[in-house]
């Protein structure tokens, strides 16, 4: 990535554009962890450098397709977009996820997976990571609008696979084929060891085709009132400039994105390693970069059985037997939840809401249920009260 920021404005944006927070988005950007953020995070970097065309780069491709294989999706959800780079041929790699209202308008989510001069953890295996993690928790979630997950190679050539992307697929002889809701670009957001990796540019279209501009802002203020609900990242408000979007916006769509701040400078220089990246940054861009696309692409607001299942699994409860003090451990995702402690003929004998530590010493000894209900789900626990 080559990027030369314009701060416009630092600050933690207000939802002005009427947001509100939604449990279930919540719930879902929790879902992203630190494990597999790292996991990915190494094996990005084990492909070594990753020039447009090259043996590293064609073998990074393939490890794209597996994984989003091994999270449900068919091949027939994939294409490629093959395209010429000097004397060698590279692919981008498109995953299609339909929508359930809008399935012929498309919400973009896309980085590029080329490198130079290095593994390119940071620029860019950190958006690379980032999108595969939100693919692999919304796989099966209804959305309104159709996401399309778009690995772009030949980035660092000049924008190469999104140029020919943007010339051929989304536009062909300049006639549009396909209706795109917004384009959300993320590129370099590694962050840098040692560097107060607290804040994510949030970047808009202020150049260019004048036409889409205040488009284009008003998404990026989306997107970055999205971070501030659903991550603990403060937001920068900046201009987009030199990145896979660029073609997009080009065309007229509207676009956004997230950069890192501050800039850790190791892009495109050998340094660009998993040494130098901050994993835990990454895995918090992550949740910011749900919780958005949830917002754009319009997720449906109940978890399923599963989703929920997910959270129940986190929950623990102990000790067990328990003598005077019952420990409730909710996830993070769970904010309000009730607690009701029932004996085995099912009559009900201690009641309580929100609380983490229950007094269970006026219950007599014996056997019991406890169950926790949260979120619309509910589990179910045998105790022993002594």
């Amino acid at each position: 990535m080559k990027k030369a920021l314009s701060v416009l404005s630092l600050a933690i944006v207000s939802l002005a554009s009427g947001q509100t927070f939604i449990q279930a988005y919540q719930d879902r950007a929790n879902m992203v962890t630190q494990t597999n953020i790292t996991s990915l995070l190494q094996s990005f970097s084990n492909f070594g450098v990753k020039t447009t065309g090259s043996v590293a780069n064609n073998n990074t491709l393939a490890w794209l397709k597996n994984q989003y294989l091994s999270y449900g999706y068919t091949i027939s959800d994939m294409t490629e977009d093959t395209f010429t780079s000097g004397s060698s041929t590279s692919n981008n790699l498109i995953v299609t996820k339909t929508g359930t209202v809008y399935p012929n308008i498309y919400v973009i989510i896309c980085g590029h997976y080329d490198t130079i001069n290095s593994p390119g953890v940071s620029d860019n295996g950190s958006g690379t990571s980032i999108l595969l993690e939100a693919a692999r928790i919304l796989k099966d979630v209804p959305t309104e609008y159709s996401i399309k997950f778009i690995h772009f190679s030949g980035e660092e050539q000049g924008l190469l696979g999104s140029n020919h992307y943007v010339n051929n697929v989304v536009f062909n002889n300049n006639v549009r084929q396909l209706t795109l809701k917004v384009v959300f670009n993320i590129d370099q957001v590694g962050g840098k060891i040692g560097n107060p990796n607290t804040t994510i540019t949030c970047e808009s279209d202020q150049s260019g085709q004048t036409g889409n501009n205040a488009a284009s802002l008003a998404m990026t203020q989306q997107l970055a009132n999205c971070t501030t609900l659903y991550s603990p990242l403060l937001v920068n408000m900046s201009n987009a400039f030199a990145s896979d979007y660029v073609p997009f916006e080009n065309k007229g769509d509207i676009i956004t994105g997230f950069y890192e701040t501050p800039v850790s400078g190791n892009q495109h220089t050998p340094n660009d390693t998993f040494a130098n990246v901050d994993p835990v940054y990454v895995f918090k861009v992550g949740k910011a970069a749900v919780g958005a696309l949830q917002h754009f692409a319009v997720a449906t607001t109940t978890l399923s059985v599963n989703e929920t299942q997910k959270n129940t699994d986190q929950i623990k409860i102990y000790p067990n037997p328990v003598k005077d003090i019952l420990y409730i451990d909710t996830p993070s995702s769970v904010k309000n939840f009730k607690v009701e402690i029932t004996d085995v003929s099912g009559k009900s004998v201690l009641k309580s809401e929100n609380q983490n530590e229950v007094n269970v010493s006026g219950i007599s000894s014996g056997n019991y249920v406890c169950t926790i209900s949260f979120n619309g789900g509910t589990t179910s626990r045998k105790i022993i009260i002594e």
